[in-house]
C-alpha cells in the first residue's frame, strides 16, 4: 500500500512531463504534418538556380567587356527558367530551357561552346533527372546533337532506358525528330585555340621528359584578353541548373563538352546520375560542375542527397562536407548548385570562381563570377 502511494506522485510528475515535453521521436511525428502542407499546391514555392562552369576564374581574369557578358547571359538565362516556373510549366521545362540557352551561347563549355578532344573533335554529354519519380535520361559521346539536354529529356521519357551514347544515341535522336546539326555548328576559335596550346605544351613535355630542350614557351593571350577559365591549366566547364516547380516537384541538368584535349572516347560525371546530376523530392536537386573522375569516384550529387536523408543536414552543410572536406582531400575541385525541397537553395565550390546565378526572395536575378 505504502509503495502505491509513494508511486502515484512520481507517475503523476511523469504524465505531466510527458505532455509538457514530448520525447524527441513523438515531437518530430507532430511535425512532420507541418512540414507536407509546405509541399502542396496551397502553398507553391518555386526556385531557380544555375551555373556555367567552375575554374581559374579570378577578377582581373576577365575583361570589363567579358565579365559582362557573361553577366548579362546568366542574368538572361536564369530569368527565363523562373519566368517558365511562374508561368506553370514543370522544373524539368525550365531546367530544359535554361540549358539549352547556354549550349546554344559559345560562352560556355557545352553545345555550341564545347571544347574540343585530342582528336580535335566535339564529344557532348548530358543527363536531367526528375525529383518526382527519379527517372533520368543522359547521354554520352554524341557529335551531332544541337541540344544534347533535350535528347537526353527524351532518353528518360521516349525510352526504357537511362543512358545512350555514341552512335546509338544520335540514331535514337533522329527518330525522336531532335535536332542534329553539322560538326561544324560547334566550330569556335577560342575553344581550337585552347587545343592547340594544350597540345603544344603536351609535346614540350613530353620533349622536357625525353631530356631535349624545349622551345621557347608558346605566348599566351593576357587575361584581359582571355577568361582564365579557358586556359590550358583550367579546362573544366559545364553549364547546369535545378529548379523547383509549384507542384513541390524538384529537377536537375547538367551539360557539357568536358575537358580540352580529353582523350577520345572520354566520359565524365555530366551524363553520370549520381555524380554529376541528382534529384528527390524528399531531399534535393544538385548539378555539379569540375573534375569529373573526382565527382564520378566520390558520387558527389547523390552523397549530398544521401546527407540529408541520412544524417538530416540541411543543404548548405551537406554540400559544404562533399565539395570542402571529400572532394578536396580527395585531390579534386569543382563545385555544385544545390536546392532542396522547401527552395532553399545552396552553392558550394573549392575553385577560384563559379558562374552561377539565382532568384532571390524577392524574384529578382543574382549574378556571380567569382569566389568573394
Amino acid at each position: 500500500m505504502k509503495i502505491e502511494i509513494l508511486m502515484r506522485p512520481v507517475a503523476a510528475v511523469l504524465i505531466a512531463a510527458f505532455f509538457i515535453f514530448p520525447v524527441a521521436g513523438i515531437a518530430q511525428k507532430a511535425a512532420k504534418p507541418e512540414i507536407k502542407q509546405l509541399q502542396g499546391p496551397q502553398s507553391p514555392r518555386i526556385g531557380f538556380i544555375i551555373h556555367g562552369g567552375a575554374g581559374v576564374i579570378r577578377r582581373g581574369s576577365l575583361s570589363p567587356e567579358r565579365e559582362k557578358q557573361y553577366r548579362d547571359k546568366l542574368a538572361e538565362v536564369v530569368m527565363a527558367g523562373y519566368k517558365a516556373l511562374q508561368e506553370g510549366k514543370t522544373s524539368l521545362d525550365a531546367v530544359e530551357i535554361a540549358i539549352r540557352m547556354m549550349e546554344d551561347d559559345p560562352l560556355f563549355n557545352a553545345g555550341k561552346g564545347a571544347v574540343f578532344n585530342a582528336d580535335g573533335k566535339n564529344e557532348l554529354d548530358a543527363s536531367i533527372m526528375n525529383g518526382k519519380d527519379l527517372s533520368a535520361g543522359a547521354v554520352a559521346g554524341v557529335h551531332h546533337v544541337k541540344n544534347p539536354i533535350t535528347l537526353a529529356r527524351a532518353v528518360m521519357e521516349k525510352s526504357p532506358h537511362v543512358m545512350m551514347i555514341g552512335d546509338g544515341a544520335e540514331k535514337f535522336a533522329k527518330e525522336q525528330g531532335v535536332e542534329l546539326v553539322d560538326e561544324k555548328y560547334f566550330f569556335t576559335q577560342s575553344r581550337w585555340d585552347s587545343l592547340q596550346r594544350v597540345k603544344k605544351e603536351e609535346e614540350e613535355k613530353k620533349k622536357k621528359d625525353a631530356g631535349e630542350k624545349p622551345a621557347a614557351p608558346p605566348a599566351k593571350p593576357s587575361v584581359a584578353e582571355m577568361p582564365a577559365s579557358q586556359e590550358p591549366q583550367n579546362r573544366f566547364g559545364t553549364v547546369g541548373a535545378v529548379a523547383l516547380d509549384k507542384y513541390g516537384n524538384i529537377a536537375a541538368g547538367t551539360s557539357t563538352g568536358g575537358m580540352t584535349n580529353k582523350k577520345f572516347g572520354r566520359v565524365g560525371d555530366s551524363p553520370i546520375i549520381g555524380a554529376g546530376t541528382y534529384a528527390n523530392n524528399a531531399t534535393c536537386g544538385v548539378s555539379g560542375t569540375g573534375w569529373g573522375e573526382y565527382f564520378i569516384r566520390l558520387g558527389v550529387a547523390r552523397d549530398i542527397s544521401s546527407l540529408m536523408e541520412y544524417r538530416a543536414m540541411p543543404i548548405q552543410a551537406a554540400a559544404d562536407l562533399v565539395i570542402h572536406t571529400k572532394l578536396q582531400n580527395a585531390g579534386g575541385d569543382g563545385g555544385v548548385i544545390a536546392m532542396d525541397k522547401f527552395g532553399n537553395m545552396a552553392i558550394s565550390f573549392n575553385s577560384e570562381g563559379m558562374y552561377r546565378a539565382y532568384i532571390d526572395k524577392d524574384g529578382k536575378p543574382v549574378v556571380k563570377i567569382y569566389k568573394d
